[in-house]
């Protein structure tokens, strides 16, 4: 059975929306300064996509397995906001927001990185309290 025209429609727009929404799209790539100090830009992406189409009747009598005339179109939109930048250095990890946080979910990830380096260096505590002890 041959593939219905609007297979075509959607495999070339998702194809082109997977081109530009990729893990460097939301997780940038690493910036180093001069410093030391390396920066990690962070974005929210957002996109939309629809297809549609429709099938008209033939003019012609046909008996064959023809395909109908077709018409169709498809469209997707992507919006890419940058909201962070992680900073990465000696005194640890922090999550820089450019524009102020109001959802629970953006208050959340500023606190993650700050979370992790209390559990890292809680587990850096027990570890020497224990060799003191066995010393």
């Amino acid at each position: 059975m041959a593939e219905h025209p609007i297979h075509n429609l959607m495999k070339i727009s998702m194809e082109s929306l997977k081109k530009m929404v990729d893990v460097d799209t939301i997780v940038g790539n690493p910036l180093k300064t001069d410093r030391g100090d390396t920066i990690i830009p962070v974005s929210k992406v957002s996109f939309g996509f629809g297809a549609g189409g429709s099938e008209f009747e033939s003019e012609r009598k046909s008996t064959s397995n023809d395909n109908a005339p077709f018409g169709g179109g498809s469209g997707g939109g992507v919006s890419i906001t940058p909201i962070a930048f992680l900073v990465v250095n000696e005194s640890g990890v922090e999550l820089k927001h450019i524009e102020e946080r109001t959802s629970l979910y953006e208050r959340l990830l500023d606190q993650a990185p700050k979370f992790i380096n209390n559990i890292v260096n809680e587990f850096d505590k027990s570890g020497s309290k224990s060799s003191d002890k066995n010393e």
